[in-house]
């Protein structure tokens, strides 16, 4: 329905038209003029809520399409009309108006002429009426959405309906309230039926319910057995109300029921497994405890190795660039000590700039003993394990030892003599071996024990080492010891607990490197004011022990070394003038070049030269690339590699003498001695 109130006008004279419509809009109310009866009756509709005609209109009109409309208006609906008439509306004075009456229904004769207030006042009337039936209309649909809900929700939750008179006892009710008590569609049903459907167990508590309910008013809720006619027991839930007067016999009991015959048979079978419930949660339990010790394991294993990984991770990225820091730092210690160690000879007569060289020198060794630390925390040092006796070896260092932990410290030693033989680099071990001795000094400040042990450890297959036998040197100390967190930091690359300025904080991680790259491992264990012990876990080898090579006598040694011709070739220009003023500071001609291509070039076009030093990182063509090619020109060449890698991609001259930057003039002139040996020979 529209928000306007709207009304039909038929009039044959205009005036009258146009006062009607006129007096309806002062009243708040539209108006659609109608030309006939015909007009009239396609217009009128549902939201029309006034129709205003005159009577000779319709005296000879065809109403039959006017008097259908009115007959098949809703039953809320009854529209009603204003006849505007020159003779009043009783039958005495007008025949006519029975007729109208009983054609149109809801009719008001108004006389003409008639006053402006007398029709407004019975337009408005009209129109209330008419108001009220629109809202009875909203009432009664309302209702049937109300009505259509509840089939609904009854429908979908399978609820069944029924009402009890209780002045006759007759019993109406649907057909799914008959199925809760076994009768089919169309069967007959009554009160009496009912009550003998129900379990004679449980007909007592239903009547009990039933009296309440009729007493005291409100709502009551049963559920019990019923017996269907094919034998069968039931169960069903029934819910009720008391409406109508209290008490009096007018009274009627309406409600809904359900048949809950499957759940109650469901909470039968959960009684019946809760009797053995105990026990098999008691099984259950356990199995899930033991499912769950398996899964939290799992976990823990997974977790370790993911925290492996991540830290496998970490110092593999770190070892490169640490190896790549060492390599750019050799270089440039090459130039540094070698020009030291030349300027050293300059000015060996004055003896405050000799001092001064000297100590530049040393601290120029002690940054190269720092790039073989930051090379072996990446795994990149040049090891040459040999199956060694590591109890010989730590016997030999008794008199090193008792110096470094100085006379605070009581050092005792158990090595048993006949160990087996562990594969090592000595040198690297004798490091490794100084370097947890002061670690465990430096953590006993005011005193206390340290011990070294040699003995022979047996490894499951675990994270950190394969299966098998290991020769194990253990330092253990009395000192404050570490707390776990310090301890999982203890092998990284610069994590240092002493004081700033006393330490690099690459000593662990350069052993835990060394040990790994020997195939064994480094563990610590430790706990604050329990001290620290440190175990290097070494491959143990059946391989016999070297033989010492024999030295030569001095009285055999030239006294002079023979001059050659030696090309030396490195792209780095500092260094490669660094070479070659040793070089020619030993008496040899030096050619120098600056790239691969530029060598092979002077090896093709001069025979005199007798020895080819190259560094190995070179761009275009590596050390390595350029010995093969000069090999190709000059297969009798000697060549010696020089390189601040400790540790060469395979294939890349590994086969090749060797000489590690940064060296000084007495090294390269050994080297070089050993290989024009050769020549000569």
């Amino acid at each position: 329905m529209d928000n306007a109130l709207r009304a039909l006008v038929l009039a044959p004279h205009g005036r009258d038209a146009v006062l009607a419509a006129h007096l309806l809009k002062s009243a708040g109310i539209e108006t659609d003029a109608c030309d006939d009866v015909k007009a009239l009756a396609s217009s009128v509709s549902d939201s029309v809520v006034l129709g205003v005609v005159t009577e000779e209109v319709l005296r000879h009109a065809d109403l039959r399409g006017l008097f259908e409309w009115v007959q098949s208006q809703p039953t809320w609906s009854d529209l009603p009309f204003i006849i505007l008439t020159h003779r009043g509306g009783g039958p005495e004075r007008n025949p006519n108006a029975a007729r109208l009456s009983e054609t149109l229904g809801n009719v008001t004769f108004l006389e003409r002429p008639f006053h402006a207030t007398s029709f407004i006042s019975m337009a408005r009337a009209a129109v209330r009426g008419r108001l009220r039936q629109f809202e009875a209309r909203s009432r009664i649909r309302e209702l049937h959405e109300s009505e259509e809900r509840l089939r609904t929700a009854l429908v979908a939750g399978r609820l069944g309906t029924w009402e009890l008179n209780l002045s006759t006892w007759e019993l109406q009710s649907s057909a799914t309230h008959n199925a809760v008590y076994g009768r089919g569609a169309g069967e007959p049903f009554s009160y009496a039926d009912l009550l003998a459907s129900i379990h004679p167990d449980d007909r007592d508590a239903v009547a009990t319910a039933e009296k309440q309910c009729v007493e005291r008013g409100g709502d009551h809720a049963v559920e019990y057995r019923t017996v269907w006619p094919d034998g069968t027991v039931h169960w069903a839930e029934v819910h009720g109300r008391m409406v109508g007067n209290e008490g009096v016999p007018d009274g009627r009991i309406v409600g809904v029921s359900s048949d809950i015959t499957e759940r109650k048979s469901s909470e039968e079978r959960l009684r019946r497994l809760n009797e053995t419930l105990e026990e098999r949660v008691a099984a259950r339990a356990a199995e899930n405890e033991r499912a769950h010790a398996t899964i939290l394991e799992e976990i823990r294993q997974r977790q370790a190795a993911e925290e492996l990984l991540r830290q496998a991770q970490k110092m593999e990225m770190i070892g490169q660039l640490t190896g790549g820091v060492a390599h750019d730092f050799n270089n440039l210690l090459m130039a540094v000590m070698a020009n030291l160690d030349l300027l050293g000879r300059q000015v060996a007569h004055d003896a405050k700039a000799a001092r001064l060289v000297d100590g530049a020198l040393q601290g120029a060794q002690r940054g190269a003993a720092l790039t073989q630390r930051l090379l072996a925390f990446a795994r990149r040092q040049d090891l040459k394990p040999e199956p060694i006796d590591l109890a010989a070896l730590v016997t030999g260092m008794d008199e090193l030892m008792e110096r470094s932990v100085g006379p605070l410290i009581e050092l005792r030693r158990h090595i048993p003599q006949g160990l087996p033989l562990a594969l090592l680099d000595a040198n690297q071990i004798e490091l490794a071996l100084l370097n947890l001795i002061v670690n465990a000094r430096d953590a006993m400040p005011e005193g206390g024990v340290l011990s070294i042990t040699v003995d022979v450890a047996e490894s499951a297959d675990d994270t950190e080492l394969s299966a098998g036998r290991y020769v194990r040197l253990s330092v253990s100390d009395t000192g404050h010891g570490m707390d776990e967190e310090t301890l999982k930091k203890a092998t990284e690359p610069f994590f240092s607990t002493k004081e700033l300025g006393k330490g690099t904080g690459l000593g662990l991680s350069m052993i835990h490197g060394l040990a790994i790259q020997l195939g064994g491992a480094l563990k610590l264990a430790s706990a604050p004011g329990r001290g620290t012990t440190a175990e290097l876990w070494l491959p143990m080898t059946t391989q016999p022990p070297p033989v010492a090579p024999k030295s030569t006598p001095v009285s055999e040694r030239p006294a002079e070394l023979p001059k050659a011709t030696i090309l030396v070739v490195d792209d780095d220009v500092l260094i490669a003038m660094s070479t070659v003023d040793m070089l020619e500071d030993l008496g040899h001609v030096v050619i120098e070049a600056n790239s691969g291509r530029a060598a092979l070039d002077i090896l093709r076009s001069n025979d005199s030269v007798d020895l080819l030093i190259t560094d190995f990182s070179m761009p275009q063509m590596n050390g390595a690339q350029l010995a093969k090619a000069a090999l190709e020109l000059r297969p009798n060449l000697s060549i010696l590699l020089a390189t601040g890698y400790a540790e060469l991609p395979p294939g890349a001259g590994s086969e090749l003498p060797r000489i590690s930057k940064p060296y000084q003039q007495s090294q390269l002139a050994s080297e070089i001695a050993k290989l024009l040996d050769r020549i000569v020979k």
